[in-house]
This record gives C-alpha cells, structure tokens and sequence, in this order.
C-alpha cells in the first residue's frame, strides 16, 4: 500500500489549535504554532510540546517560520481597518498598523502554497466593506487566487449556528481555490432554520431539555451576569443551567477537557473564564476538517485546468447566477465615502473577481442534535442560575420581543418566583 504523504501546516492567531487538530485529522503535520494569549499558550503547550511556537506575530520572523504547505489562522477583524493606515495607496510597502498587514508581509516572504483564512461574518461589510476588500486585494496581489464562502457549523456536524467566513487562498491556481470552498453540485438548502431554536431536543418530561441547535458560542465569562438571553441555557429537574465548559468544548468540535489546564494557579471561576473565553473565540473543528480534507486532496493531485471564468459558471451551481466583475485592482479601498457590498461566495483572480449568492452549507449537510452533547450526570451548582438571573433573562426577552425555547421560559419563569 502506499504511504499517504504528510503535508505540513502552520498555525497563526491558533487559540487553543482548533485549525492544527482538524489538519491533522486530514494528513497534515503541525510544525509551527503563533498565539500571543498566555492561557492559550499553555494549551498548546500542553498538547503540542515538541512543536516550534512563536509568541507576537509582530515579533517573529519569516526565517523563525520552517516550511508549511498551508498557513492557516483567523487575525482579529478590527485590526483591518483602514483608519489606521496614512498611505492612499494598498499595498504592503511602507509601515503599517493591524495584525493583517504583518501577516501579509509574512506571506509574501516565504510564499506558502496555500493559505487559510477565518473571520467572522461582519468582515464583509465592516468599514463598509473596505477590510474585506484589503484582504482579497492584498493576496491577489501576492500571486493568490482567493475563493470565500460564508459557512455555518451548524450543517457540518455541531449543533450551534455559528456563522464564519472562509477564504480559500491558493498560490497561483485559481481551480484548487475553487475546489476547496465549492462543489460543482452546489450547497444543499437547508430548512428548520428558525424552528430548530425553539423545537425540544429530548422527549416529554425528559430532562435534560434543550432545543435542537444552540445560539452561537460566545467568548463569555465564567461567572454569570444574568442578562444575555441569546445564550444556550439547559433546563434541568431542578434548575436552569449555563453550558459547562466540556459541553462548549463539544459544541466547537474539540475532544473533552481539551481546555482543562493542568496545575493552574487559580480558583474554578478563573479557570472557567479563560476556558469559555478561548472556545469561544475558537474555529469549529467540523467545518476546517471539512476544508483540511478538500486542501489535503488539491495539493495530492497535480492535474491542472485552464482557467476560465465562463467555465466555473456552467460547472459549479452555486455561481450560474455569479456576476463577474473587472475591477479589483482599480478598486480605492481608502475612500471612505464608498460603500463596497460582497456576496456570501466569490473568487478573485488576476484583477477580475465573482460573486454568488450561496447557502452556508456544504453539498450534503450532516445533522447533529445538541442533546447528544449535553452532559446527563449532575454538574456542579456553580453553573446554575440565581432567581435574580432568571428574572434578568426574562425582563430582557419581554423588553426587546424575543421567543425563548418554551420549556426554558417555564423553567426560568418558576425559579424568577422562587425569589
């Protein structure tokens, strides 16, 4: 049989290793891991100790990097603006500020073949679209082709809907940054969106009750304000619980206690904070497997196509209604007084780039209940909600016309009178 080739990839702004665990999953070899946060650090640590780790993304060098065949990372998105910048001109010469700027100066240094990117949703229209147009700018400009797609974890195998943009950067070869973010079949529709959030998971008189889906995972704190109705809360025999963090910990895709620091130097509620605050801020393992896999199988195949825009539009469903557009590289990202409006899928190449409507979904979407995550023993009563707190949720649930999951507005509304 013969021995499939490992490839190699390094990690930047890598959290706790959310992209590293789902590369490895997929053929690859982590050998570079770039995080600034200490409680992040030491999660790596502990998981990848014989892996070279850099600190300040400002701080390293491209000679500090060894050779990867994909980079991968999610830089934070207010670090784009463009306010921060004097030059009228895009580009990578001169000084600038925001984290993406030493990520590209970093790239266009040592040239991966393939880079991956994630953000959140509101890149596309932050700065009123202008950031989102420095990064497709910028890379074309470095010799990539970059595909995106807005794709929610939700139809890959966890249930939280938890929107994130994905951009597919490939040096040079504008078909295998196609390939990784599309199918030619298109995405399959989804349905249930709304009513998944309200619809009982588990069965009548059957606790733990919570819906089918969970609101999207927040960075959030280890103790409880008692406000924040959009959070997923779990309906008990004898309470109403906050998700603990082995539970978060599955919601994003990771294996249990992966968070759960050995020797910390700290109470349960300091270590709860920095656990919940770092899977939140985390990538969904089941959506960047998904991607590992598609890069994974581009990278193993040399077969080359010629490029053509028309071609993608009769090949792949989800652009026959793409428009194609001949400007990018005229484009004035500094001129604030322009709105920039992107589509939820596209790809850029060579000055010219298209754009398409398309569902955040993969070709066969692949259901998941939140019930099967929840723990079923007894967990601790640091993770159950005050009467004071229950009457928090509701007051801002009736204050701005929100529907809770019926079984939770009973619960919370029988413990708000227990007060």
């Amino acid at each position: 049989m013969t021995k499939k080739k490992k490839y190699a990839v390094s990690s930047f702004f890598a959290g706790i290793g959310g992209f590293d665990i789902a590369f490895e999953r997929n053929g690859f070899a982590t050998n570079f891991l770039c995080e600034i946060n200490p409680f992040c650090q030491s999660i790596l640590s502990q998981h990848w100790p014989d892996v070279k780790k850099g600190n300040d993304i400002n701080e390293i060098q491209s000679s500090d990097i060894p050779h990867s065949d994909v980079w991968c990372g999610g830089f934070p998105c207010q670090d784009i603006s463009l306010a921060r910048g004097a030059s009228r001109r895009l580009g990578l010469n001169g000084t600038r500020s925001g984290l993406f700027y030493r990520y590209a100066e970093l790239i266009a240094e040592k040239k991966p073949e393939v880079v991956i990117i994630e953000n959140v949703a509101g890149l596309f229209n932050s700065n009123k679209g202008h950031d989102f147009g420095v990064i497709i700018q910028t890379m074309t400009s470095l010799g990539y082709a970059v595909s995106w797609r807005l794709l929610n974890s939700r139809y890959f195998g966890v249930p939280q809907s938890r929107t994130r943009v994905y951009l597919c950067c490939w040096l040079n070869n504008p078909t295998k940054a196609v390939k990784v973010l599309f199918d030619e079949c298109g995405a399959e529709k989804s349905k249930r969106e709304r009513l998944d959030f309200i619809t009982e998971a588990s069965k009548p008189n059957e606790y733990p009750k919570v819906p089918n889906v969970s609101y999207c995972l927040a960075a959030s704190s280890g103790r409880h304000t008692g406000t924040d109705w959009s959070r997923t809360y779990v309906v008990c025999h004898d309470g109403v619980r906050r998700m603990t963090p082995l539970e978060s910990e599955r919601l994003q895709g990771f294996p249990d206690k992966w968070t759960e620091l050995q020797n910390f130097n700290g109470n349960d509620d300091d270590l709860n904070t920095l656990r919940y605050t770092a899977i939140g801020n985390a990538v969904s393992i089941p959506v960047v497997e998904w991607i590992a896999k598609r890069v994974y199988a581009e990278l193993s195949t040399s077969e080359q196509f010629e490029w053509d825009w028309h071609h993608i539009q009769t090949t792949y469903k989800d652009f026959k209604k793409g428009e194609l557009h001949d400007s990018l590289n005229d484009m004035d990202f500094t001129d604030v007084d322009q709105n920039h409006k992107w589509q939820k899928g596209g790809i850029a190449w060579n000055g010219l780039y298209m754009d398409c409507l398309v569902s955040p979904t993969p070709s066969t979407i692949i259901k998941s209940s939140l019930l099967d995550l929840i723990e079923k023993d007894d967990v601790s009563s640091m993770y159950y909600l005050s009467p004071n707190a229950a009457e928090g949720i509701l007051r801002r649930v009736d204050n701005q016309g929100r529907t809770l999951f019926s079984p939770l507005r009973i619960a919370l509304e029988k413990l708000k009178d227990n007060k």
